[in-house]
């Protein structure tokens, strides 16, 4: 089968591996769609701490599974099926506290990283993730839609982490696939105003299609100044940062009010450290909340989203590319020039343009 490997920091190819084979209690599902991911990006330029050339990458995917291994019961042979890319242990000190996305075994078998990944043609699921975090696809859902579960479980598990209040203003910063997922769970969770910050005009322009009620340019103007304009001078409820860059966590701060929520969703690259006024904080009973990673209730309950058509996911996706064009695909990612790329492997049973 084809699949897309990654060597190296700037090197990945495209070869011709041997077709997985199930093992006890696992799936092997014959890939429709891959879509690319912002950390594919970083992956593709920089490596990645976890991943071991040479790898497959890839882990937002949906297909037909076309292999099950023995004890599997809940999934069969041509099902229409998707799933996240990872799953707790269950056993650890973390999981038993119930914070599963800290599972000190999570490392064990991340899609894409630490486990052949889904830029390939068919692509074969771990026991823990088929008996936690995979479902069947129903019948007339874009596959293309559900293939984006894992990032949107990651934004569902950072609002998790949240209690904004009903009719207030959320400002996003960050107008990748990312931003605009945040952008709609705000509204989900009762944002009566929700902004977006980002320097990409095009990015900006998806917003407003997406239903944005304000964006900014943070090129061109004064985030801070704008945000105080449709809030009454008082800063927004929540901001949530997307991007993952230490002046755009510091500049949070001068965006939320007194009282409100920051939500830290962008991972920074390792060893970055930011600073922030200390006495806002305090005084102005500011919670600052990190984010990550997703929780087994996060995913299910971000495939119940994307089923019932409450989160688009349409807007997110600008392209469609063969699969062997992987690496011109994050390349437009990387430059600003798409938000994320469906990727069909040969012979793909299922159409997936958007």
């Amino acid at each position: 089968m084809l699949a897309i490997r990654f060597y190296k920091p700037g090197e990945i190819k495209a070869e011709q591996v041997p077709i997985p084979t199930p093992g006890p209690g696992e799936v092997v599902v014959k890939t429709a769609v891959a879509l690319t991911c912002g950390t594919d990006v970083k992956m593709f330029r920089r490596g990645h701490p976890l991943a071991k050339p040479p790898q497959i990458m890839g882990h937002e995917f949906a297909g037909t599974i076309s292999a099950v291994g023995t004890g599997v019961e809940k999934f069969r042979v041509g099902m229409k099926a998707v799933a996240a890319n990872s799953a707790p242990c269950n056993i650890c000190y973390y999981c038993l506290i119930r914070q599963p996305n800290l599972c000190e075994r999570l490392d064990e078998s991340i899609v894409g990283f630490t486990w052949p990944g889904a830029y390939a043609e068919y692509v074969r699921i771990p026991e823990r993730i088929v008996r936690q975090n995979t479902f069947q696809i129903p019948d007339g859902v874009p596959l293309a839609n559900v293939a984006s579960l894992e990032p949107l479980a990651c934004v569902v598990h950072g609002w998790e982490l949240i209690h904004p209040n009903p009719g207030g203003t959320a400002v996003i910063i960050g107008g990748g696939p990312i931003g605009l997922l945040h952008a709609q769970l705000a509204r989900l969770h009762g944002a009566r105003k929700v902004a977006l910050c980002d320097v990409v005009p095009e990015r900006l322009q998806e917003a407003e299609k997406a239903g944005v009620d304000a964006t900014i340019n943070s090129a061109s103007e004064n985030p801070t100044n704008r945000v105080l304009d449709i809030t009454d001078q008082r800063g927004a409820d929540v901001v949530v940062e997307a991007v993952g860059r230490r002046e755009t966590w510091e500049s949070t701060l001068s965006l939320v009010r007194k009282g409100g929520t920051i939500l830290l969703f962008g991972g920074c690259p390792p060893g970055t450290s930011a600073s922030f006024n200390a006495e806002k904080i305090h005084y102005g009973e500011i919670h600052v909340q990190g984010a990550f990673h997703h929780t087994p209730s996060a995913v299910e309950r971000a495939f119940r989203l994307i089923v019932s058509g409450q989160v688009s996911i349409k807007p997110l996706i600008s392209h469609e590319m063969p699969l062997e064009k992987a690496e011109e695909a994050l390349q437009l990612m990387e430059n600003g020039k798409a938000l994320k790329v469906a990727l069909r492997p040969p012979n793909s049973e299922t159409h997936v343009r958007v």
